[in-house]
């Protein structure tokens, strides 16, 4: 094994352990609260720091990745991600709604930096290692993102299992046990000098990316919040008001991730390649996202309009096809970003990007309580399927030319 690949595999490793617990965290703070009597907008409210921080944190981090090395900053992701799970432990459920919430918030935020210090730290690391051109490269982003997901579905089930079957508290400090393992692991094994460049000197020339990566990080906004609109509030509680357990919920939500997760995975087998990276694969992001965004509309109109004797799984159906499609199209997306980042500063490139990924679920999750609050799921749906559409029409902007190196 090559020193790259090996790189590459322990940075891997690391980042799915990560994954795991970030996954689970959501399950646990979602059902728990749920099952406490918090109603949908609560519930979101319970997530938006932990999306706000992402923003500053991917943009900020992609600097500090390019300043200090990927290494220091997966250790940094994954400590902060510790401390977030014995903070959220604490939580004293006679402290009564409003201390709850702030608690949970705080704790939430400290996930919410760790958790995107760690996916651009990760995500960085693709483009460091990589020495095989864009065709290794779309392989490695698709393999790692794919995999990626298929973890976090695992940690969905594992969260609603372990709530379940050990509580709240226990789970967490399990998963705070496990992290500990990983940052040794991190922190003896990498190169310290991973990823280090010269970083940019002033927040404008931070900021000052190439219009290729401004379109794909508008993009990302849009793809994003078109998922979480509908995934992070309204379609677990729409299940659970449907007669569903919390394992099955978790189960559905597990299985849906880690389906994604594998298509995601596969992604470079299923859309048109080109020798230039670009002349083929923008054209396929844009004939998927178009496919993608008809989904959520047929489903609003058939749930919305028609009286089904199982809505319940209707929805799950439909929602299946969707990930398919969101699994090509994210895969793609995540390609496109490291084809258009430029070589030298390429962590603060996909740091700005993945700052737009936080802003998307930020504004998602936002939704999702508002329009499960107002109209349910298919409210939840309508949102998605516009969102969707901006994010098509924000895909025909895109240049199809050669990466400029920067």
């Amino acid at each position: 094994m090559s020193v790259a690949a090996r790189n590459y595999a322990i940075v891997t490793a690391a980042y799915f352990l990560f994954t795991l617990t970030d996954g689970a965290i959501r399950m646990l703070v979602l059902l728990h609260f749920y099952r406490l009597g918090y109603t949908p907008f609560m519930l979101a409210t319970l997530f938006l720091l932990y999306e706000t921080a992402g923003i500053f944190t991917n943009a900020v981090g992609g600097w500090l990745a390019v300043r200090f090395g990927i290494p220091r900053m997966l250790a940094c992701g994954l400590g902060l991600q510790i401390a977030g799970l014995v903070m959220l432990s604490a939580l004293d459920p006679g402290w009564g709604a409003a201390a709850s919430v702030v608690w949970v918030v705080a704790a939430q935020g400290l996930a919410g930096v760790a958790k995107d210090l760690t996916k651009t730290a990760a995500k960085s690391a693709i483009k460091a290692t990589s020495e095989g051109g864009n065709a290794q490269l779309f392989r490695w982003v698709a393999w790692f993102t794919g995999s990626k997901n298929a973890t976090k579905g695992a940690g969905f089930f594992a969260g609603g299992a372990l709530l379940q079957g050990v509580g709240f508290a226990a789970t967490l400090w399990l998963m705070a046990a496990m992290l500990g393992l990983v940052f040794v692991m991190v922190w003896t094994a990498l190169p310290r000098a991973l990823g280090r460049a010269k970083a940019s000197k002033s927040m404008r020339e931070l900021f000052a990316k190439s219009p290729a990566v401004n379109l794909m990080a508008a993009a990302r906004v849009f793809l994003f919040g078109a998922r979480d609109v509908w995934f992070v509030v309204g379609l677990p509680v729409f299940l659970y008001a449907s007669g569903w357990t919390f394992v099955q919920v978790t189960g559905f939500l597990a299985m849906w991730t880690i389906g994604y997760g594998v298509v995601q995975a596969g992604a470079p087998a299923l859309v048109r390649r080109s020798a230039d990276g670009l002349s083929r694969e923008v054209p396929e992001a844009r004939v998927w996202g178009a496919a993608l965004a008809v989904i959520p509309l047929v489903l609003a109109l058939l749930l919305g309009g028609m009286q089904l004797p199982r809505p319940d799984l209707v929805l799950a159906g439909g929602l299946c096809l969707f990930g398919v499609a969101f699994a090509v199209i994210s895969s793609l997306h995540s390609y496109l970003i490291m084809a258009y980042a430029g070589s030298e500063k390429a962590a603060e490139d996909v740091g700005f990007y993945y700052a737009a990924n936080a802003a998307g679920r930020l504004i998602g999750i936002v939704l999702s309580g508002v329009l499960a609050g107002a109209g349910g799921i298919v409210a939840c749906l309508w949102g998605s399927a516009a969102m969707l559409a901006l994010c098509w029409g924000v895909t025909l902007l895109l240049p199809v030319m050669a990466t400029v190196k920067r």
